[in-house]
């Protein structure tokens, strides 16, 4: 018997022709179709989100995670405008990147064009749902998703809803499936399903993607994991550094691109880091830090190896005094996820090597690593952030989601 996840992935890749060749008006129409149905049919949504609420209670799950499941009016709302916004989005599907004459008179042009089908594999945000929808369906891909367990009511009924708002267009409804099957072995299936699917992109915590990473042998663009870390500079200004450090920290712990270990100049810490950690108390920080960073926090916890190699995503922070610039690029060579990285600092010289030595998908100077985003890179949307280095690096607009392709027109020539 087929599964369920070849089954859809097979109706995935029968779709993703017909999506390719539609208009840029026609795949508009269905995301602005589909966003109003899922305001008209908001009700039923919460309805079903309340089914997954009352399990997860049942449980025992904590309540941030309850937070990040829950739908209302507004949420439900603000997922709809997402989709208006990525119609407001160029479509980069047929863009012409180059174009090449040859002296035999062959005439070359390299052109965007979709993935072709992409599997999502994603934890408990209802959101990601319509997000990955709507990115993939603008790109014209078709898109199979697996969300985590604890969401599926919610993701059934507002695929349901889209299915239904899809039919009324171009786009064929079969160009999105969600798998049901609440079962890991679903997830460990999409990861071989070779010639139907022809790119994986995981979002959630490290374990979900290191899952993908290790067992998949579909294509996989590893996206999220973040242990970031900020450098104070020795000629760091003090004002700047403290309020990069503390915006990095405490403005959204719990995302990817939050910082996770604090790295202070020695001589920097000396003047500054006794006032620094108070400012970290006030935010309601809990620091923990290295032999050095204690002497001058008697109170806070020590730092161990495994501290640095953890993403907290918590009101968490590691502080490790370093002797200068090569230190700090030595132990975020170690401890980090490719993700962000900053350095505060008033040496140009310094800034300059730290943004070519540390190898990140985003390096920053004298800024919060809370930028690394779509939005705020001025994308309008992005799919996740990647931080592997082929086809895309950073976050993934809807370009990213595309591939190229040679189009070669001839008249008559034959190679000698």
């Amino acid at each position: 018997m087929t599964s369920e996840a070849r089954e859809k992935a097979a109706l995935a890749a029968a779709a993703a022709p017909v999506l390719a060749r539609l208009t840029t008006s026609e795949k508009n129409e269905a995301l602005l179709t589909a966003a109003d149905a899922l305001i008209t049919g908001a009700d039923e949504i919460i309805k079903a989100n309340h089914e997954d609420l009352a399990r997860g209670e049942q449980m025992g799950t904590s309540a941030s995670l309850l937070d990040r499941l829950a739908l209302n009016r507004e949420r439900i709302a603000a997922i709809a405008e997402g989709l208006r916004q990525i119609v407001e989005l160029p479509d980069p599907v047929g863009e012409i990147l180059e174009t090449i004459d040859r002296p035999n008179g062959l005439h070359i042009v390299k052109q965007r064009v979709p993935l072709g089908v992409i599997g999502i594999i994603y934890e408990a945000r209802p959101n990601v749902t319509v997000d990955a929808a709507g990115l993939c369906l603008k790109t014209g891909n078709a898109v199979v998703l697996r969300g985590g367990s604890s969401a599926l009511a919610s993701n059934r009924k507002i695929v349901e809803l889209i299915h239904q708002a899809l039919e009324k267009t171009a786009v064929p409804k079969e160009a999105l499936q969600l798998i049901e099957d609440p079962d890991r072995s679903s997830v460990d299936e999409m990861l071989k399903l070779n010639g139907l699917l022809d790119v994986i992109i995981p979002r959630g915590g490290s374990s979900l993607i290191q899952h993908v990473v290790q067992n998949a042998t579909v294509p996989v663009i590893e996206t999220g994991a973040g242990i970031c870390h900020t450098y104070l500079d020795r000629t760091a200004d003090p004002e700047m550094a403290k309020a990069i450090a503390i915006n990095a920290k405490a403005q959204r712990p719990s995302v990817c691109n939050s910082m996770e270990t604090l790295l202070v100049n020695v001589e920097f810490a000396a003047s500054h880091l006794p006032e620094l950690g108070e400012s970290f108390s006030q935010a309601g920080v809990e620091l923990r830090g290295c032999e050095r960073t204690r002497k001058l926090l008697p109170d806070i916890k020590a730092a161990t190896e495994q501290d640095y190699a953890t993403e907290y995503n918590d009101y968490i922070l590691n502080v490790k005094v370093v002797d200068g610039l090569q230190e700090a690029i030595s132990h975020i060579a170690k401890f980090g996820t490719k993700h962000s990285e900053c350095i505060v600092t008033e040496s140009a010289s310094n800034a300059d090597r730290f943004l070519l030595e540390v190898d990140a998908a985003a390096v920053y100077h004298n800024a919060s690593t809370r930028f690394t985003d779509g939005f705020e890179f001025g994308f309008g949307a992005e799919i996740g952030i990647s931080t592997q280095k082929l086809h895309a690096r950073g976050p993934m607009g809807l370009p990213a989601l595309t591939s190229t392709k040679y189009k070669i027109t001839g008249s008559g020539q034959i190679r000698e």
